[in-house]
């Protein structure tokens, strides 16, 4: 048994048939009135084209989905209200410190200000790959008060980072288990897949998760994270070397699209 579970839905007026795992994250989709299947990894291929098949109806296209097309392209002229790339890194904690600064006599720092600090650092190192063919989009809002911290797109594929103060401080990772400290363990791990699968139903492409560790004192794994990267701040050039997933053409379609505030308004 495969474990797969076929999942009807209706996405702007029309029918998806999406293929889960057991765990509710989606793996790929069949789009009938388009007779195309969509995969988001090449490595369950055989056990969604078998899941699906009692749902296939005449000739099906196999493959990964489809980058949107310069016409497409052309209808995403953006109202400002609606572009996404302005937003600073904490864009979304920057506003709600200006409407609410806090107390001035707090004993502790402001926990918001310790995670404002988390994703500049992030924002600003991702924000620097933008010459070798990467774009940054920060504070992306989603549907419930919820938000992407940080979502990046180049030559290596669709990233979801989610940014994490750690300084000085020693991490366990046992997954979906992050501890800091002597602090409880909190299932981050857990939010970020969601958030990262949120992200690939939005833009229909894989989306990949990263935790990004800010100065820790150190980090143990319990056991390699399932499809996580953690990366310490001084590290997150390393995504940059990555390549061989995406075309100029197909980062600049996916940035436009993601960009766009509608596209994340459904998800």
């Amino acid at each position: 048994m495969s474990g797969l579970r076929v999942v009807p839905t209706w996405r702007h007026g029309q029918e998806r048939l999406y293929v889960c795992l057991t765990d509710g994250r989606n793996i790929a989709w069949y789009d009938r009135e388009a007779g195309r299947v969509n995969l988001l990894s090449e490595e369950r291929r055989d056990d969604v084209l078998e899941t699906l098949r009692p749902f296939l109806t005449g000739s099906v296209t196999i493959g990964p989905p489809p980058v949107p097309t310069p016409a497409e392209l052309a209808r995403l002229t953006l109202h400002p209200d609606d572009d996404l790339a302005p937003n600073r890194p904490g864009e979304a904690l920057l506003v709600a410190l200006d409407r609410d600064p806090g107390p001035a006599h707090r004993l502790r720092p402001d926990p918001r200000r310790r995670s404002l600090t988390a994703e500049q650092t992030v924002g600003d190192a991702l924000d620097q790959l933008d010459g070798a063919g990467w774009h940054a989009l920060h504070s992306v809002p989603l549907p419930g008060g919820d938000r992407l911290h940080h979502l990046l797109i180049g030559p290596g594929g669709l990233f979801c980072v989610y940014s994490l103060y750690a300084r000085k401080q020693k991490v366990l990772v046992a997954d979906p288990m992050i501890t800091l400290g002597r602090r409880d363990p909190q299932p981050l791990l857990r939010r970020l897949r969601a958030d990262a699968d949120r992200a690939s139903y939005a833009l229909t492409a894989e989306v990949r998760p990263v935790l990004a560790l800010i100065e820790p004192a150190d980090v143990r794994l319990t056991a390699p994270p399932r499809e996580v990267h953690i990366l310490r701040d001084r590290d997150l050039d390393s995504l940059s070397r990555l390549g061989g997933v995406l075309k100029p053409a197909d980062v600049e379609a996916l940035h436009a699209m993601a960009r766009d505030r509608n596209t994340w308004a459904r998800v």
